[in-house]
């Protein structure tokens, strides 16, 4: 059940959340988690009347649980933390609304479409003292995190020399994206970009995380569009080079895959670690003739998912500090993702200062 009344004594002893837009998909796994009770949901900003009701009436909500904008819900409401669910080049407002409010944000990935609006969303975190988190699916993969153990720790593989991401599925129609979803993912001034921007971004995650906030020397990228007819104003393939001094990332980024993968790869001066799913690895080093694949477990709370890790950032528990959400990393991912649009529009290596 989803908690709306914000005056009852059991509620206030809970972690209020607001949510801002409904029309990224992603936001049907927030209303899934919340169903745990553990927060509670004290307003939905949402303009467009028809997909407020659509969502009212698929999770049981109140009317009152709905308003017109984020400012006039913050007007009557004090969350604790927002999470945003709307394009990725009005996240910035989200943070304008919330932060001199004193009130977190986790946004969806990326942070923002450009690094003018990523440095503006920061320095109000920065003055207004609050939090601002970006989540990626694959943040919360079992697996990624034991091979960043392993990767950071040396174990098996020594240094990294090669990380390889492939990240994507069939198409946003092909595999039932909402129609707003779509509108604006294929909006190049709402996303940033195709898919490029919508899963480029989780390879440069990884790898800024894997390499330690490490900014690369250079980026290339390229670009096509393999299906004009259904995605004519954004690329739908994309592969981006990051170079580093001692290693180099190839992302693969597609709306052309024949099914849908979010894999990590790397390989190491002396050893090989593929995170294949969320709980599968498979490794192997040298001299041995075989891949070992194994069953990670689940990961422990508060880092199962997003929620449970926002909740217990709130509470102090954690700090986030370079991980996967953090500002500091993300920050980087749309630096690196802005050079990259930049090398791909221009045809070119683009390096970093």
């Amino acid at each position: 059940m989803i908690l709306t009344d914000s005056s009852t004594a059991a509620a206030q002893q809970l972690v209020k959340l607001a949510i801002a837009g409904l029309s990224h998909d992603h936001v049907h796994g927030a209303f899934q988690r919340l169903r745990k009770g553990d927060v509670v949901l004290v307003g939905i900003a949402e303009a467009d009347k028809n997909l407020a009701q659509r969502y009212r009436k698929k999770y049981y909500l109140p009317d009152s649980v709905f308003y017109k904008s984020l400012p006039a819900l913050l007007k009557q409401e004090k969350p604790d933390a927002v999470l945003a669910f709307n394009p990725i080049a009005e996240h910035l407002s989200v943070v304008e609304a919330c932060a001199p409010l004193g009130i977190h944000v986790m946004v969806e990935k990326p942070l923002a479409t450009s690094v003018k609006d990523a440095r503006r969303m920061a320095a109000l975190a920065w003055e207004h003292n609050i939090n601002l988190l970006t989540n990626y699916e694959t943040t919360w993969y079992g697996s990624n995190q034991e091979l960043d153990i392993m990767a950071k720790h040396r174990i098996a593989i020594g240094d990294i020399r090669r990380m390889t991401v492939h990240a994507g599925h069939q198409g946003l129609k092909e595999v039932g994206a909402s129609p707003e979803f779509v509108n604006w993912l294929t909006d190049p001034a709402k996303s940033g970009g195709g898919a490029m921007m919508d899963f480029g971004c989780y390879g440069v995650n990884l790898m800024t995380w894997l390499m330690q906030g490490k900014e690369p020397l250079s980026v290339t990228a390229i670009t096509r569009q393999l299906k004009p007819e259904m995605y004519p104003d954004v690329d739908d393939d994309a592969t981006i080079i990051l170079e580093y001094p001692e290693a180099t990332g190839i992302i693969e980024a597609s709306w052309n895959w024949p099914f849908p993968i979010k894999d990590l790869e790397v390989f190491g001066e002396t050893g090989y670690i593929q995170a294949l799913d969320e709980y599968t690895l498979r490794t192997k080093t040298n001299g041995e003739h075989f891949y070992v694949t194994e069953e990670v477990e689940l990961l422990a709370d508060p880092y199962q998912d997003y929620v449970s890790y926002l909740v217990a950032m709130i509470k102090g528990e954690i700090q986030p500090d370079q991980d996967l959400s953090s500002l500091e990393n993300n920050l980087m991912v749309v630096r690196i993702m802005e050079a990259a649009r930049e090398s791909a529009r221009e045809g070119k290596k683009v390096l970093l200062k």
